[in-house]
């Protein structure tokens, strides 16, 4: 199975080692940056890429946990600019993506 997988907002990785799914989605403008990211079943990342339309494979993956969000745009912020639902599911997906890089 692929250890990455990417879309034009979205990109989602399946850590080998622990066998745990995570995706992010990232939106970049001018007015500001917004990030989320979820922890994914393995059924959500085998359907992902498989849409013809990425906004269709953002919405498979907000179907799932979220386990982190940052949000700061030029208009505000609609909650904290940063806020971690899950430490453990968010450090453990830090460490699977940089291990993507690695």
């Amino acid at each position: 199975m692929k250890a990455k997988k990417q879309g034009n907002n979205w990109t989602a990785y399946y850590d080998k080692e622990n066998d745990r799914y995570f995706a992010e989605i990232i939106y970049t403008s001018r007015e500001g940056r917004e990030q989320y990211d979820y922890e994914i079943t393995s059924v959500i990342y085998e359907q992902l890429g498989s849409f013809g339309d990425d906004i269709e494979n953002e919405r498979l993956i907000k179907t799932a946990k979220m386990t982190y969000s940052f949000e700061n745009t030029m208009y505000g912020t609609l909650g904290p600019e940063r806020m971690v639902w899950d430490e453990e599911a968010d450090k453990a997906m830090n460490e699977c993506v940089k291990k993507s890089k690695g």
